[in-house]
């Protein structure tokens, strides 16, 4: 069983203080093999899970052998299982129950491949986004101005044959595909060949022949062209 700790900082004589939850991750091998929809819950509940608090009503109706189906008529912290997708992706929800129809989310945390990550919430979302917008740009105006060139009489200008050299880019290796990508695929394509059938095509009749007319100019008769009369000499 194992989890990261990137994100956590180590103080002399202090406890280690957790800045981001987002940064953890944990697994355990030995429950990796056999993970389904039935045991997936117990394997999030394991003691080492950093993600898990043991002050849940989880962990209450677990002590007490009681059925998973008495959360709803508790009230506090709790964990759900929200979405399963065999077999590699689960997602967990922790919330905060108020009624047996009111439930406030509080943080969700996905399953793949047996390791337990937890999802960003929105601002966090939008926060890396616009950090690494600003890096790229950061990086392109660094870039751009190391190019530029300044000259008393003929002012600005680029100049790209002293700058750095344009790095020839590698073909990028495609790696090729899991089963399950390629079953998700078959099954997407499945579903969308139901809803969308291909036309069928109508069979194409073969066209009778017409029977074409060959218009036959009459022959016209030649008529006899008669020699032009022959010019008698004149008599003096």
């Amino acid at each position: 069983m194992l989890f990261s700790l990137q994100n956590t900082k180590m103080m002399p004589g202090k406890a280690p203080i957790q800045e981001n939850p987002l940064g953890l991750s944990w697994h355990d091998s030995a429950w990796i093999p056999v993970l389904n929809p039935s045991n997936i819950m117990d394997y999030f509940s394991e003691r080492s899970n950093p993600f898990y608090d043991r002050t849940c009503n989880n962990e209450i109706v677990k002590m007490q052998r009681l059925s998973p189906d008495q959360l709803t008529n508790m009230t506090g912290l709790e964990y759900i299982l929200l979405h399963v997708q065999e077999p590699i992706l689960y997602v967990i929800r922790k919330q905060h129950r108020h009624s047996p129809t009111a439930a406030t989310p509080l943080a969700d945390y996905y399953i793949i491949a047996g390791v337990v990550y937890q999802a960003p919430d929105l601002g966090s979302v939008v926060s890396s986004r616009l950090f690494s917008a600003v890096h790229h740009l950061q990086s392109a105006f660094e870039e751009a101005s190391s190019y530029s060139r300044y000259h008393p009489s003929k002012g600005y200008s680029w100049d790209f044959t002293n700058g750095k050299a344009w790095a020839t880019k590698e073909p990028v290796r495609e790696e090729p595909s899991s089963l399950f990508q390629r079953q998700r695929v078959d099954m997407l394509l499945a579903e969308l060949t139901r809803k969308f059938p291909l036309p069928v095509a109508k069979p194409v009749h073969q066209a009778t022949e017409t029977s074409i007319e060959i218009k036959q100019e009459p022959k016209s008769e030649k008529k006899e062209m008669k020699p032009p009369p022959e010019k008698k000499p004149r008599l003096n």
